[in-house]
């Protein structure tokens, strides 16, 4: 379990991407919790100087699609970085298991097959409770720390 604020980060040691353009894309799959993760990305790009209409979000029916939807956005947006933002939650059947290691290999095969980095925002919780705390809760927002990353890996990519 994280015991760190996932909404700490210095400012000062990310990289200028004014001008760089930013994808979110979003499962509809436990709105109150994927719409906290992306608002606090779109919050963290902003604050460090990304504009508004430098950042493309989608939405994709569950965490399953983010896969599918952040391929289809590699392809046809000129983006610099793709946050792929879900949640999934422990239930009683192997489903759980099943979703979580697709999505997983999933997005790491895009970060394989194309040259733009795809970050995983996705929580895969054994409780509600604890995927409320890290979407910003009292753990933080997860959605920033990604943020964050995709800042980072889209600097990375253009040296």
């Amino acid at each position: 379990m994280a015991t760190t604020d996932l909404s700490a980060y210095d400012k000062e040691d990310l990289p200028n991407v004014k001008g760089f353009r930013f994808g979110i894309v979003t499962s509809e799959w436990n709105p109150e919790i994927t719409e906290n993760l992306t608002l606090g990305a779109i919050d963290t790009l902003l604050d460090n100087g990304v504009a508004e209409e430098d950042i493309i979000t989608w939405k994709v029916p569950g965490s399953f699609e983010l896969i599918y939807g952040c391929k289809k956005m590699l392809e046809s947006r000129n983006v610099d970085a793709i946050i792929a933002i879900g949640n999934v939650i422990q239930g009683e059947t192997k489903h759980f298991d099943f979703v979580c290691e697709g999505v997983t290999q999933g997005i790491k095969d895009l970060n394989i097959q194309y040259n733009t980095p795809t970050i995983f925002c996705v929580l895969t919780d054994n409780t509600k409770q604890q995927s409320l705390e890290r979407s910003g809760g009292k753990l933080g927002n997860k959605g920033i720390e990604c943020a964050v990353a995709a800042i980072k890996m889209a600097a990375l990519n253009k040296r």
